[in-house]
């Protein structure tokens, strides 16, 4: 099982040059992966946030975040072998040609490394900004993916469907990878059967193990049933827990508390189809502190 680091591309330690420390310091330390997320705005007024009804304050976290594209491609000028991963970007945000062109130019800056977690949003406010009706999730999201995959396909592209359309055209560079790999972010039961049909893995929220371990099985089930091969197809399991100095005694979170705690709760993985482990520190506090988090943890999997 592979590890990995969210980048702070938001929260109180974000900025470029602790951005660059962090991956750097993952790639000395031989983590498989850093990875960045997608946030157009953030709300002054409330929204309506995932798994509520009522409309509420948007985290203080999201009030400045660094665009993941872009930031992954000045990562990849400072790194030369870990993967650069976006857990999530907001697919259906975006037209496809011009996503597809981007993911391909951080494959070519970075020599082969990209991974193109997508998702499809939840923020009202996002999709009216994008001008992007959000009856588009679902069957867009599907197509989405589709006309990503033939832009990064022999020219002359071409693609004709329901939502998206490109012209018969030559659409270069194409990427280094024979064709990049495309997680889908998802926790509900129709999510993840999408994603079992149409990925090359699935990117859930890790809440419990119970719940994760659900998660990789219905994912790998389902791939089955569509006559994939479940062993081909990644499951990256995404950790917003916090990482802390001192083990945490009471209400643990799964995979959160000392790296000695959440090293633990990894070997419980082992063996159970989960190929990674993507960690976003929540209870970040300063740069070094960590920094020195990240050489523990990496140090209880040696």
């Amino acid at each position: 099982m592979d590890l990995g680091i969210g980048l702070p591309t938001a929260g109180p330690l974000a900025s470029p040059s602790a951005i660059v420390r962090v991956a750097m310091e993952a790639e000395r330390l031989e983590y498989a992966a850093v990875w960045t997320f997608e946030r157009l705005l953030r709300p002054v007024g409330n929204t309506i946030l995932p798994g509520s009804d009522e409309p509420q304050q948007t985290p203080e976290f999201y009030r400045c975040v660094y665009e993941p594209l872009v930031t992954l491609s000045h990562v990849a000028a400072v790194t030369s072998r870990i993967k650069l991963g976006t857990s999530v970007i907001n697919a259906v945000l975006h037209p496809p040609v011009v996503l597809a062109r981007r993911f391909a130019a951080l494959d070519q800056f970075s020599n082969g490394r990209a991974i193109a977690g997508l998702g499809q949003g939840w923020m009202r406010e996002e999709f009216q900004t994008a001008g992007v009706p959000a009856s588009r999730k679902g069957a867009g999201f599907e197509e989405a993916i589709a006309a990503l995959r033939a832009t990064w396909g022999p020219d002359p592209v071409s693609f004709d469907g329901r939502f998206y359309t490109i012209a018969p055209s030559q659409i270069s560079p194409k990427p280094v990878q024979d064709h990049i790999p495309i997680l889908v972010g998802a926790i509900t039961p129709k999510g993840i059967e999408r994603a079992a049909r149409v990925a090359d893995g699935l990117n859930p929220i890790a809440f419990s193990r119970e719940q994760l371990l659900g998660a990789a099985t219905l994912f790998h089930d389902t791939a089955e049933q569509n006559g994939r091969d479940p062993a081909t197809l990644a499951v990256v399991a995404r950790a917003n827990v916090p990482i802390t100095d001192e083990p945490i005694n009471h209400d643990r979170p799964f995979l959160g508390g000392s790296p000695e705690q959440i090293a633990g709760d990894l070997t419980t993985l082992d063996g159970k189809g989960i190929s990674h482990v993507l960690f976003a520190n929540d209870a970040s506090t300063d740069l070094e502190t960590e920094l020195t988090l990240l050489q523990r943890l990496a140090n209880t999997q040696r």
